[in-house]
């Protein structure tokens, strides 16, 4: 039931906002009585922190583990996260703005989650055997390549898509 439950609150998320997360709109689109539903999830908060968790978890499942070669982790986090055609696996970009949207909306509590998770991760790029200014440039592009799909803000698209991602991909040693 939980997971029922945090894959309706993912849905709404991506079709309504943080605005759409209601306690009875998430039981009724889980198919849940409320009871039920505050039996595994007692706030609001609870739920965004329950998506967020899950998609942290299966993010992190995508990389790499510490102690692999040089450029492994940042080749995973670009690689897991903008495609090589301009069109975004819609599995992929609906996980990863589910997860910008419940971190920007779930409160201060939820937001620093997710602060903590991208400390562990540029910690992690720092690490990864290569220049880490260069590694950080690669993840804020990443990120910000994110954003600009997420909110529609001119994203890269077609053949600038394809060569921004070839020159980020060239940043990383054994790159496509």
């Amino acid at each position: 039931m939980r997971d029922r439950i945090l894959d309706a609150v993912e849905r709404m998320l991506v079709t309504g906002g943080a605005d759409a997360v209601r306690l009875d709109a998430v039981a009724a689109e889980a198919g849940v009585s409320k009871g039920g539903l505050l039996h595994h999830f007692g706030s609001k908060r609870a739920l965004v922190e329950g998506v967020l968790g899950r998609l942290v978890d299966r993010f992190e499942a995508e990389l790499p583990p510490p102690g692999s070669p040089p450029g492994a982790f940042t080749r995973a986090w670009l690689e897991a996260t903008i495609p090589v055609d301009d069109v975004p696996a819609r599995d992929r970009f609906d996980q990863v703005s589910v997860a910008l949207l419940a971190g920007m909306s779930g409160g201060p509590e939820v937001l620093g989650a997710l602060r903590r998770c991208y400390e562990f991760w540029q910690r992690r790029i720092a690490d990864d055997g290569l220049d880490p200014a260069t590694a950080t440039l690669v993840r804020l592009a990443v990120d910000g390549w994110w954003m600009a799909r997420l909110l529609d803000l001119a994203p890269p698209r077609d053949d600038l898509h394809r060569e921004v991602r070839a020159r980020l991909s060239e940043l990383i040693p054994g790159g496509d």
